[in-house]
């Protein structure tokens, strides 16, 4: 085996309930067109996270008409994958504290999506103006799980763990400046959290904490229908 070789693992879905997808922030063009040459070859669909418009604007023209590029997230999507179901129920809210956080809510959402599960989604109902989140308890109340997707201090996953019964998946993202550039504030926010039943993903990880509501949707709120 070289160095230089690329091994897909397309059974991961049957095996782990999510699809591989392709963290592309350091992969060269030259490695993301053999990536798409050999899922072409073998008939199958992939997701792309963190592939900047400036990578994908230099794939090959062939490839660029065979993916889906979402530039906010900078996900992108390969062939097509199971579609969603609109008249089923939905069960995951996607919360964010501010509209500066809709790369990672869009990153978060088109993984769901991809996997053919519905969501929906709440922008700018941060703790700033406590009434917009206040305005919405009621209707956050009905799911079975919140991915709360919150930059500054990230009070957002705190306050909603305390105020509703659902569990919550945060995500402090790198949304700050000073003190909270990077996002490390908000992640030392949620993890040392007050309140009880936060699950915390690393800094901008709207994947992660997707894929980890699909696991908990597949194996508890999917068989129990």
């Amino acid at each position: 085996m070289k160095s230089s070789d690329i091994i897909m693992d397309f059974e991961r879905s049957q095996r782990c309930g999510i699809s591989e997808a392709v963290f592309s922030q350091y992969k060269t063009v030259t490695q993301l067109e053999k990536i798409l040459s050999i899922a072409e070859q073998n008939q199958t669909s992939l997701l792309f996270t963190h592939l900047s418009y400036e990578k994908y604007n230099n794939l090959n023209n062939y490839w660029q008409k065979q993916i889906k590029y979402h530039e906010i997230s900078q996900c992108a999507i390969f062939a097509k994958r199971e579609s969603v179901n609109e008249k089923e129920q939905t069960h995951i809210a996607i919360v964010s504290a501010g509209s500066s956080d809709a790369s990672v809510c869009e990153e978060t959402l088109i993984t769901l999506n991809y996997h053919g599960i519905k969501a929906d989604l709440y922008q700018d109902i941060g703790v700033a103006g406590l009434w917009r989140l206040q305005q919405q308890l009621p209707n956050l109340q009905k799911y079975s799980i919140i991915i709360a997707i919150a930059g500054m201090e990230a009070a957002l996953p705190t306050v909603l763990a305390g105020l509703i019964d659902t569990p919550i998946i945060a995500v402090p993202t790198s949304v700050g400046y000073g003190v909270a550039t990077g996002g490390h504030v908000a992640l030392n926010a949620c993890l040392s959290s007050c309140t009880g039943g936060i699950m915390t993903m690393n800094i901008d990880n709207g994947y992660g904490a997707a894929c980890a509501a699909i696991k908990i949707y597949k194996k508890i709120i999917k068989n129990s229908k």
